[in-house]
């Protein structure tokens, strides 16, 4: 009996073992000449400028700015490290010998020409709703690109996670495939918005947590995630930021990379921002503001001047009644540039009592900008804020408690001093790598 059931189990798991195979399957698409520049119209090709930037697929694919999108840039992950591709029109490194069909099984289903699964890393999962004419513009735009023979690393992921054949497993589970729906009861523009938001800028890719196997949880869409060292804040009513994001906000944040009322882009979302919106239309940052801003249920403009106001002037009254240490290095380091008018706040120095990372769950974005700095590719154009790297863990901490306590009513974070040692030598290790 024992054997009789022995054996039926192992018959029941090879026969699974074959449906797997079967269903994980993928043909190779034959190979094609690189196409002709000449294949494409212009229009064509700037329309897919425009939604590679969106995309932001040079930040991604780009190490040497002298070699744009021949990939090997690092992303950790806590299965090990994967390297983005070559997606230049290179026919023996890149993309070029890949036919219009690849690029859209690629793109939408996450398999490469010769049939290998790609690794999730990729954004298919929100690239699977991008229409068939913006799959092709963007076609268009990298096959029309300079060649870049260059060959990324190795991934380096630990097994079983370096089986590509397992992503068809992770797909089963938490993929599907699908093409954008508009609601009908919203506008136009806020179509728009949601359809770039949600595929081709695959947003909540950076703002969403995952779960243990590396998927979007849904359930919490825009709540707030950590991603490359950095707190991508949420983007929904969960937000901390002490003043509501208007269209008009959102707009001029996603355009020049600050806003009044906010603060700038920094880490990852001033690539976004600088080296990926840079190239989109207004329109589309229009669309991603209404889209964004809907979703964050937004007062008037009128609404967040008083706001913004009554927070600075609320911050101001909490910092006269203290003369701590936090405020004397407040005082010798931030105050020439962040000291507002109430009524009239500049976006250029802007106050620190409306700034999100100020008021975040999880200080790491505040203790990197303090030790980094903004530098010339970040934040607005033209304005830069030096580092204080040399200040002491005990002279930030006793900062940033000054500033949670007098600008915010937030509760104090927990171990900073400690979270401001990881986050330095975090900043040691990235500087020697990119040296």
């Amino acid at each position: 009996m024992t054997k009789r059931i022995t054996a039926i189990l192992v018959g029941l798991g090879i026969l699974v073992l074959a449906v797997f195979l079967i269903y994980a399957w993928e043909p190779s698409i034959p190979e094609q000449e690189p196409p002709s520049p000449g294949d494409f119209s212009e229009a064509m090709i700037e329309q897919g400028r425009a939604l590679a930037g969106i995309g932001n697929c040079q930040s991604c694919h780009t190490v040497d700015p002298e070699r744009p999108l021949a990939g090997g840039r690092p992303f950790p992950t806590d299965f090990g490290t994967l390297y983005s591709t070559n997606i230049t029109p290179d026919p023996a490194t890149g993309i070029g010998t890949w036919s219009r069909e690849a690029f859209h099984r690629g793109m939408r289903q996450g398999v490469a020409r010769n049939g290998a699964h790609l690794f999730p890393a990729f954004p298919y999962t929100h690239y699977t709703l991008v229409r068939d004419e913006d799959l092709d513009a963007l076609y268009a735009y990298l096959m029309t690109r300079e060649p870049v023979n260059a060959e990324p690393p190795d991934n380096q992921l630990r097994f079983p996670f370096n089986v590509r054949l397992l992503q068809a497993g992770w797909k089963l589970l938490f993929f599907e495939e699908e093409r954008y729906q508009p609601e009908d009861a919203r506008p136009e523009l806020w179509n728009r918005g949601a359809y770039l938001a949600q595929g081709l800028g695959h947003c909540s890719a950076c703002h969403t947590p995952r779960n243990k196997f590396g998927a979007e949880r849904t359930d919490l869409a825009y709540e707030g995630a950590v991603i490359d060292n950095w707190y991508a804040p949420a983007l929904n009513t969960d937000s901390r930021a002490p003043v509501a994001w208007t269209e008009a906000s959102l707009y001029d944040y996603l355009r020049s990379g600050g806003s009044t009322y906010h603060g700038v882009a920094v880490g990852s979302m001033a690539d976004v921002v600088h080296r990926g919106l840079g190239e989109a239309e207004n329109r589309d940052i229009r669309a991603l503001a209404s889209y964004f801003s809907a979703m964050a249920e937004p007062g008037s403009d009128e609404q967040a001047r008083q706001t913004a106001t009554a927070t600075i002037q609320s911050a101001q009254r909490r910092t006269a009644d203290t003369l701590g240490y936090g405020e004397k290095v407040f005082t010798y380091a931030c105050a020439s540039c962040h000291y507002n008018d109430p009524d009239n706040p500049r976006a250029l120095r802007p106050d620190l009592s409306l700034n999100t990372a100020l008021r975040a769950d999880n200080p790491m974005n505040l203790i990197r900008v303090t030790l980094e700095g903004v530098g010339n590719e970040e934040g607005l154009p033209g304005v830069v804020m030096p580092g204080f790297a040399e200040l002491s863990n005990a002279d930030i901490s006793a900062l940033l408690h000054f500033l949670r306590a007098t600008h915010t009513d937030r509760p104090a974070w927990d171990n900073l001093e400690d979270e401001i040692e990881r986050q330095r030598q975090k900043v040691a290790t990235n500087t020697e790598s990119e040296q």
